[in-house]
């Protein structure tokens, strides 16, 4: 995330939605102090949710960069009227999660409606040249070049290239079905019904939001629990980033 981005989400007046706030802070300031002292490695678990706060928000600005970098390259080669998507800051995890996979899932339906013109058009033994990972990428280009005209009444080398990169690999099966799935794993999580603008409060006001009156016993259970959804998300995030930085990559190589 950008140093721009991070001063926005810093910088926010309001009381996030998700889980109340409404613990008086005295009260709360007290029990904590109690808690440290029976409890002495909370001070360290507390920076640790912080630490993996951090890390979820990144990968969630993350993801809506790169979907929205997806969207323009599919709106200008392969002529799609896809909307570009932006963060809710005063909305929770599972709504802005949401809001990636509503996206993803229309970006898909676009790639199968080329997928299915490019079945439709091309003979059966050169559409599966499309599918074999053998096939050298230079050859599957030219292979859609020869019908992207017919599809979409215009003949560009760079949306033949997006048309292999996308529709002839796994990205679309495969890179975007995994990230959906880890998208709504945080949603349905513990995570999902926290403010985005939460972890950006500080360490005591994401501890208040998660817990709430929950004993400090259970900060360890929760580390646990975000960890897993997290190595899921970021390696499904790092592996979609991935992807569509090589399909940009192929678009920039055929402008040349």
């Amino acid at each position: 995330m950008n140093p721009h981005e991070r001063e926005r989400f810093n910088s926010t007046p309001k009381q996030p939605r998700g889980h109340t706030l409404g613990i008086p802070t005295r009260d709360y300031s007290s029990s904590m102090a109690q808690s440290d002292f029976l409890y002495p490695e909370n001070p360290r678990r507390r920076q640790e949710v912080n630490r993996l706060h951090q890390q979820l928000l990144d990968c969630l600005s993350d993801s809506f960069q790169v979907t929205n970098k997806l969207t323009g390259v599919l709106n200008t080669h392969l002529g799609c009227r896809l909307a570009f998507i932006e963060m809710e800051r005063d909305g929770t995890i599972k709504e802005n999660c949401d809001i990636i996979i509503q996206a993803v899932v229309k970006i898909q339906k676009e790639l199968q409606k080329v997928d299915e013109a490019l079945k439709d058009k091309l003979e059966p033994t050169l559409y599966k040249k499309l599918q074999d990972i053998k096939e050298r990428e230079t050859e599957k280009i030219a292979i859609v070049q020869k019908v992207i005209s017919v599809i979409l009444g215009e003949a560009t080398s760079a949306a033949s290239a997006v048309a292999v990169k996308l529709v002839g690999s796994n990205v679309t099966t495969g890179i975007i079905n995994k990230l959906v799935t880890a998208l709504a794993h945080i949603g349905t999580s513990l995570l999902g019904s926290i403010g985005v603008a939460v972890l950006s409060l500080g360490i005591d006001v994401i501890i208040r939001a998660i817990l709430g009156a929950v004993e400090r016993t259970q900060l360890q259970a929760a580390i646990k629990s975000y960890e897993k959804h997290l190595v899921e998300f970021k390696a499904a995030s790092e592996k979609y980033h991935h992807a569509i930085t090589e399909v940009t990559s192929a678009v920039k190589q055929q402008l040349r």
